[in-house]
Parts: structure tokens; C-alpha cells; sequence
């Protein structure tokens, strides 16, 4: 499968993610304070909570319900109560868009 639009560049506020789905599969898109535009699975993997209802803080991303904090970049819990990881997308810009791939995640075992 090749990268699908998820939504406008121009629809991300920075530090506030926005929730897309492409072909059923849940994403939270992220703009951080740093201008780098994330995507990652958009449930917590301690309950079934959407990750895009929560906090950003520079690269992480808080679950509202029970706090476990998720790297943007590698989508590993922080800390507890989640011990399982969500899966990382790459993001491409193709002009004013954002696409993704949603069959294909991040090789994010180095970081």
C-alpha cells in the first residue's frame, strides 16, 4: 500500500494531537513545539483509551485517563501503568498534506 492523506498540514495546532483513521486503522497525528509532525497508534495499550484526547509535552504524549506518557518518536511507554508500546508511522508532507502509510510502522528498535 502506498501513503494516503490524513489530513492539511494547516489542521495540525501545534502540542494538541488530532485523531485520523486510514483504512480502520486509529492514528494520532502530532505537531510538536518543535515543528516536527508525528503519527502514532491512537490507542493506550494499558486500556482502550484514544491517545488523542491526552497531553502533549515536547515529544511525548500523556494518555488522559491513566497517565502513561508515549514517545512520539518511538511510541514506548514512559511510564506506568502502560508497559507495551503503540505503533509509529511515518509521516511524509507531499505540498500542504500529511500522508501516511498505515500498513507500514517505524523500525524504532534503535531508539
Amino acid at each position: 500500500m502506498t501513503a494516503q492523506r490524513a489530513c492539511a498540514v494547516a489542521d495540525l495546532q501545534e502540542d494538541t494531537p488530532l485523531r485520523v483513521e486510514l483504512d480502520g486503522v486509529p492514528m494520532a497525528v502530532v505537531l510538536d513545539s518543535e515543528g516536527t509532525i508525528h503519527a502514532i497508534g491512537d490507542t493506550c495499550t494499558h486500556g482502550d483509551i484514544s491517545l488523542s484526547e491526552g497531553f502533549v509535552e515536547g515529544t511525548t504524549l500523556e494518555c488522559w485517563a491513566h497517565g502513561s506518557a508515549f514517545s512520539l518518536c518511538s511510541g514506548k511507554p514512559l511510564n506506568l501503568p502502560a508497559y507495551e508500546p503503540v505503533p509509529v508511522y511515518t509521516v511524509e508532507i507531499v505540498g500542504d498534506d500529511v500522508m501516511i502509510d498505515p500498513t507500514v510502522t517505524k523500525d524504532v528498535s534503535g531508539l
